[in-house]
């Protein structure tokens, strides 16, 4: 379980009506409901929390990640918005999410720019984002080998895109991807599943 400072947890029932946020709120994110955290994909809501941090009290939400790893964390309220924390994309949006991936991406021509490239967007929280990566990386896949670290970047980056459009649609994550090979295969024409031969 991830936690953020050492403190006594105290779930707090009445506090939703009492903090408002720009634009996510306790309000916004009922027990239950579910948020994106970026780089970890769609998390269910828990009870908001009282934690002591540094002798001052302080309210976080509890997030429990969907990926089946049962990772848990605790995001300041206060922060929620400036960490990124965001609402899943609208099942209206996944047309939009599909042709976004069909377009591809160019990546960089230095290996080190397309790291910081993909590190940047990979952080951005936007499901639109790591769609860019995805793409990026399998138009590498067509031209040579991905090394070890843009392995991991592909495959974790594919993981979140799955889980959320899963999340949003409520189709089986098998289903969900077999959805995203067609749509990157009709693009480069090479198999996600089986990489090129070197």
């Amino acid at each position: 379980m991830s936690a953020v400072g050492l403190a006594s947890i105290v779930p707090d029932h009445g506090f939703a009506a009492e903090v408002q946020m720009p634009s996510l709120s306790l309000t916004a994110l009922p027990v239950g409901s579910t948020a994106v955290y970026p780089g970890q994909g769609p998390c269910r809501i828990g009870r908001a929390v009282k934690k002591v941090v540094d002798g001052r009290v302080m309210m976080f939400y509890h997030l429990t990640v969907l990926d089946g790893r049962g990772v848990e964390l605790f995001v300041p309220v206060e922060k929620a918005c400036s960490i990124g924390v965001r609402l899943l994309l609208k099942e209206s949006e996944i047309p939009e999410l599909l042709a976004h991936l069909r377009k591809g991406a160019r990546p960089a021509d230095h290996w080190r720019q397309r790291a910081d490239d993909n590190l940047k967007l990979f952080n951005s929280g936007s499901l639109f984002d790591l769609a860019e990566v995805v793409a990026s990386l399998t138009e590498q896949r067509n031209n040579r080998k991905l090394t070890f670290g843009e392995s991991g970047t592909f495959e974790r980056a594919k993981r979140l895109l799955i889980c959320e459009i899963s999340e949003v649609t409520g189709e089986p994550k098998t289903m969900v991807e077999e959805q995203l090979d067609q749509v990157l295969n009709e693009k480069t024409g090479i198999s996600l599943i089986d990489p090129p031969t070197p």
